[in-house]
Protein backbone atom coordinates (compact mmCIF):
# COMPACT_ATOMS: atom_id res chain seq x y z
CA UNK A 1 0.00 0.00 0.00
CA UNK A 2 1.65 3.53 -1.02
CA UNK A 3 1.38 5.98 1.98
CA UNK A 4 -1.01 9.18 1.79
CA UNK A 5 0.50 12.24 2.61
CA UNK A 6 -1.30 15.21 3.52
CA UNK A 7 -0.54 18.44 1.93
CA UNK A 8 -1.42 21.42 3.02
CA UNK A 9 -1.36 24.23 0.31
CA UNK A 10 -0.67 27.37 1.18
CA UNK A 11 -2.38 30.53 -0.67
CA UNK A 12 0.49 33.38 -0.26
CA UNK A 13 -1.51 36.50 -1.41
CA UNK A 14 -4.42 37.81 -0.10
CA UNK A 15 -5.31 41.02 -2.92
CA UNK A 16 -8.45 41.02 -5.04
CA UNK A 17 -7.40 40.01 -8.14
CA UNK A 18 -4.52 37.67 -7.59
CA UNK A 19 -2.58 36.06 -9.79
CA UNK A 20 -2.10 33.75 -6.69
CA UNK A 21 -5.20 31.58 -7.81
CA UNK A 22 -4.11 31.07 -11.21
CA UNK A 23 -0.69 29.70 -9.85
CA UNK A 24 -2.26 27.33 -7.06
CA UNK A 25 -4.94 26.53 -9.16
CA UNK A 26 -1.79 25.19 -11.64
CA UNK A 27 0.05 24.16 -9.03
CA UNK A 28 -3.29 21.67 -7.16
CA UNK A 29 -3.67 20.49 -10.41
CA UNK A 30 -0.11 19.23 -10.60
CA UNK A 31 -0.30 17.97 -7.18
CA UNK A 32 -3.50 15.95 -8.41
CA UNK A 33 -1.47 14.14 -11.03
CA UNK A 34 1.01 12.30 -7.36
CA UNK A 35 -1.71 9.60 -5.57
CA UNK A 36 0.68 10.10 -2.57
CA UNK A 37 -0.38 13.73 -1.80
CA UNK A 38 -4.51 14.79 -0.13
CA UNK A 39 -4.62 18.17 -0.57
CA UNK A 40 -5.82 20.76 1.98
CA UNK A 41 -6.12 24.50 0.89
CA UNK A 42 -4.69 26.84 3.28
CA UNK A 43 -5.66 30.50 2.11
CA UNK A 44 -5.09 33.72 4.79
CA UNK A 45 -8.31 34.99 2.63
CA UNK A 46 -10.38 32.48 3.74
CA UNK A 47 -9.48 31.82 7.33
CA UNK A 48 -11.51 33.02 10.35
CA UNK A 49 -10.21 35.69 12.05
CA UNK A 50 -10.83 36.86 16.14
CA UNK A 51 -12.94 40.11 17.18
CA UNK A 52 -9.51 41.61 16.87
CA UNK A 53 -9.57 40.90 12.99
CA UNK A 54 -6.57 38.92 13.55
CA UNK A 55 -6.13 35.01 11.99
CA UNK A 56 -7.83 32.64 14.32
CA UNK A 57 -5.29 30.41 15.94
CA UNK A 58 -7.93 28.07 17.12
CA UNK A 59 -8.61 27.72 12.80
CA UNK A 60 -5.37 28.04 11.71
CA UNK A 61 -3.59 25.49 14.04
CA UNK A 62 -5.26 22.45 13.54
CA UNK A 63 -4.76 22.66 10.14
CA UNK A 64 -1.28 22.67 10.09
CA UNK A 65 -1.23 20.22 12.74
CA UNK A 66 -2.15 17.99 10.11
CA UNK A 67 -0.51 18.32 7.04
CA UNK A 68 2.47 16.26 6.90
CA UNK A 69 3.81 19.04 4.09
CA UNK A 70 3.39 22.56 2.66
CA UNK A 71 3.48 23.40 -1.20
CA UNK A 72 3.67 27.29 -0.52
CA UNK A 73 2.57 29.67 -3.23
CA UNK A 74 3.98 32.80 -3.11
CA UNK A 75 4.13 36.08 -4.88
CA UNK A 76 6.99 38.66 -4.51
CA UNK A 77 5.95 42.32 -3.67
CA UNK A 78 8.56 44.76 -2.93
CA UNK A 79 11.44 42.18 -3.02
CA UNK A 80 9.78 40.25 -0.42
CA UNK A 81 6.84 38.16 0.70
CA UNK A 82 3.35 39.24 1.12
CA UNK A 83 2.57 40.45 5.02
CA UNK A 84 -1.18 37.80 4.89
CA UNK A 85 1.98 34.73 4.56
CA UNK A 86 3.78 36.34 7.67
CA UNK A 87 0.55 36.76 9.26
CA UNK A 88 -0.58 33.05 8.51
CA UNK A 89 3.25 31.59 9.53
CA UNK A 90 3.15 33.76 12.87
CA UNK A 91 -0.03 32.76 13.84
CA UNK A 92 0.82 29.29 15.17
CA UNK A 93 4.27 27.60 15.86
CA UNK A 94 5.10 24.02 17.05
CA UNK A 95 2.62 22.31 13.96
CA UNK A 96 5.10 23.66 11.56
CA UNK A 97 7.85 21.61 13.42
CA UNK A 98 9.70 19.26 11.63
CA UNK A 99 7.74 19.39 8.39
CA UNK A 100 8.84 19.69 4.90
CA UNK A 101 8.10 23.07 2.61
CA UNK A 102 8.41 23.45 -0.97
CA UNK A 103 8.00 26.71 -3.35
CA UNK A 104 6.02 28.06 -6.01
CA UNK A 105 6.82 31.07 -6.50
CA UNK A 106 6.00 34.23 -9.46
CA UNK A 107 6.38 37.67 -9.87
CA UNK A 108 8.67 40.09 -12.56
CA UNK A 109 12.25 39.43 -13.65
CA UNK A 110 12.75 37.21 -10.41
CA UNK A 111 10.03 34.84 -10.50
CA UNK A 112 9.25 35.75 -6.71
CA UNK A 113 12.65 34.16 -5.76
CA UNK A 114 13.55 37.03 -3.07
CA UNK A 115 10.50 36.22 -1.37
CA UNK A 116 11.08 32.46 -0.77
CA UNK A 117 14.65 33.06 0.31
CA UNK A 118 13.03 35.48 2.79
CA UNK A 119 10.67 32.73 3.68
CA UNK A 120 13.69 29.99 4.25
CA UNK A 121 14.34 31.89 7.04
CA UNK A 122 11.22 32.10 8.82
CA UNK A 123 10.90 28.39 8.51
CA UNK A 124 14.14 27.62 9.52
CA UNK A 125 12.76 29.55 12.91
CA UNK A 126 9.56 27.60 12.55
CA UNK A 127 11.72 24.44 12.79
CA UNK A 128 10.58 23.59 9.40
CA UNK A 129 12.66 21.67 6.66
CA UNK A 130 12.49 23.77 2.76
CA UNK A 131 13.31 22.20 -0.34
CA UNK A 132 16.27 22.62 -2.11
CA UNK A 133 13.72 22.59 -5.45
CA UNK A 134 11.21 25.75 -5.94
CA UNK A 135 9.81 26.28 -9.41
CA UNK A 136 9.37 29.73 -10.12
CA UNK A 137 7.66 31.89 -12.60
CA UNK A 138 9.02 35.13 -14.11
CA UNK A 139 7.38 37.75 -15.94
CA UNK A 140 4.15 35.94 -14.67
CA UNK A 141 1.64 37.90 -16.81
CA UNK A 142 3.41 36.13 -19.65
CA UNK A 143 3.12 32.67 -18.44
CA UNK A 144 -0.44 32.11 -18.44
CA UNK A 145 -3.14 32.58 -20.58
CA UNK A 146 -6.76 34.21 -19.30
CA UNK A 147 -8.02 31.28 -18.80
CA UNK A 148 -5.30 30.14 -16.56
CA UNK A 149 -3.74 27.58 -18.48
CA UNK A 150 0.13 27.09 -18.39
CA UNK A 151 1.16 28.29 -21.70
CA UNK A 152 4.47 26.28 -22.52
CA UNK A 153 4.36 23.60 -19.51
CA UNK A 154 6.95 21.14 -20.77
CA UNK A 155 9.62 22.64 -18.41
CA UNK A 156 7.31 23.55 -15.14
CA UNK A 157 5.86 20.19 -14.93
CA UNK A 158 9.18 18.51 -15.34
CA UNK A 159 10.04 20.85 -12.50
CA UNK A 160 7.08 20.08 -10.41
CA UNK A 161 7.38 16.63 -10.70
CA UNK A 162 10.77 16.58 -9.10
CA UNK A 163 9.49 18.92 -6.33
CA UNK A 164 6.85 16.93 -5.75
CA UNK A 165 8.79 13.44 -5.62
CA UNK A 166 11.24 14.95 -3.08
CA UNK A 167 8.66 16.54 -1.08
CA UNK A 168 6.94 12.90 -0.46
CA UNK A 169 10.07 11.68 0.41
CA UNK A 170 10.88 14.28 2.97
CA UNK A 171 7.40 14.27 4.31
CA UNK A 172 7.78 10.09 4.71
CA UNK A 173 10.80 10.75 6.30
CA UNK A 174 9.81 13.01 8.67
CA UNK A 175 6.89 11.92 9.89
CA UNK A 176 8.53 8.33 10.43
CA UNK A 177 11.17 10.67 12.42
CA UNK A 178 8.22 12.46 14.31
CA UNK A 179 6.44 9.18 14.87
CA UNK A 180 9.59 7.89 16.40
CA UNK A 181 10.79 11.24 18.59
CA UNK A 182 9.08 14.01 18.70
CA UNK A 183 11.13 16.99 18.49
CA UNK A 184 12.13 18.36 21.46
CA UNK A 185 12.44 21.98 22.19
CA UNK A 186 16.05 23.15 24.10
CA UNK A 187 15.23 24.07 27.68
Amino acid sequence: MDEKFRLGLIYGSTRPGRLCDTVANWAMAQVRRHPAFEIEVIDPARLRRDADGRLDETDVGPRIALADAFLVVTPEYNHGYPAPLKELLDASYEPWQAKPVAFVSYGGASGGLRAVEQLRQVFVELDAVTLRETLSFTEIWEQFSAAGDLRSPERAVRRMDKLLARLQWWAGSLRDARNRRPLQQAA
